[in-house]
């Protein structure tokens, strides 16, 4: 048995996908709210879904071994300025569920995120000893939110204390691919620019507003959904492990090599506008992220990363026949 909380969400959703697919009895945790997201889940196979303030009361009376909790619920908008209702929901959930794994040898794989290293002038090296975390400044309370996490569960490793046999924080770059058309304006930009590719209509990127980079020349690390499931099955099949990780291609690419992928999987040549980026969001913006898989690696847990346009392709083919607008 699984709980996956998140579990309607994007990458919670296709991670219970792929459990349930493995023979995993899922447990979905999540709110569903009067959206489609519903729809994310709807092929799967449920032991049970439970209300993300219920969870903890259902873990202290399951009577059930449970395997391993993998944590995927949170407010992932980095514009999200209530920080009672990050706090609420990206803190005290995920470290209360560390506290229950630790004491019950549950394990346990959480979403950190790559906001965590702010504007990258730090670097991406998922240092996660206390000293080389205290070195990143996320840009916004998302981000300190996923930060504040990973610094506590690292002085709780430091300490010494008991912890689960397995368990990862995983740092996820820039994700796109199925079921995340809820996300609204956080899906990806690939969900994003295919309804007027595939019409035949130009897309829009942000002009820069950094000296070193061209419109449309912000770089990110684009990661396949596929892929992080992939490492969250490779972190469960694991004897044992423990840390905090990258998880990313390793390869820093522009968001209009993202568009040129788009319109190249349909077909279609590449017609690519500019507008400027909004005032608000100029001084917290992330020009370049790449995540460092060094540690990934050596722990046995990257899997062979689909470059940018095997996976856009791939996901562009997915959506043709899955158009979840």
């Amino acid at each position: 048995m699984i709980v996956v909380t998140g579990a309607a969400g994007f990458i919670g959703s296709n991670i219970a996908h792929a459990l349930a697919r493995d023979g995993a009895s899922v447990v979905a945790c999540d709110w569903f709210g009067s959206d489609d997201r519903w729809l994310n889940i709807a092929g799967v196979r449920l032991e049970d879904i439970i209300r993300p303030e219920d969870l903890m009361a259902w873990l202290r009376q399951n009577p059930r071994p449970l395997e391993a909790i993998v944590h995927m619920g949170a407010i992932s908008a980095t514009t999200e300025r209530d920080v009672d209702r990050i706090v609420a929901n990206n803190v005290r959930l995920s470290l209360d569920l560390w506290g229950h794994c630790r004491h019950n040898d549950v394990a346990f794989v959480y979403a950190s995120s790559a906001a965590t290293y702010g504007d990258g002038s730090h670097g991406f090296s998922d240092d996660d000893t206390q000293a080389g975390l205290a070195r990143l400044a996320p840009l916004n309370p998302y981000g300190w939110s996923k930060h504040l996490v990973d610094r506590r569960i690292a002085a709780d490793v430091d300490r010494g204390g008991v912890v689960p046999r397995r368990w990862a924080g995983l740092k996820f770059f820039n994700v796109y691919g199925p079921r995340e058309s809820h996300k609204l304006d956080m899906r990806s930009v690939v969900h994003q620019i295919w309804p007027k590719v595939a019409e035949g209509s130009p897309v829009c990127l942000f002009k820069s507003h950094h000296p070193n980079y061209p419109d449309g020349g912000q770089m990110r690390d684009f990661v396949s959904v596929e892929d992080c499931v992939h490492v969250v099955r490779r972190v469960l099949d694991a004897a044992n492990v423990g840390g905090i990780f990258n998880v990313g291609t390793g390869q820093a690419r522009s968001f209009r090599d993202l568009a040129v992928a788009v319109f190249n999987a349909v077909g279609a040549s590449p017609r690519i506008e500019y507008m400027d980026m909004p005032e608000r969001l100029r001084g917290r913006y992330q020009y370049f992220t790449q995540a460092d898989t060094t540690r990934l690696v050596a722990n046995g847990l990257a899997p062979n990363f689909q470059s940018l346009e095997e996976g856009v392709t791939r996901y562009v083919n997915w959506l043709s026949k899955h158009p979840d607008q």
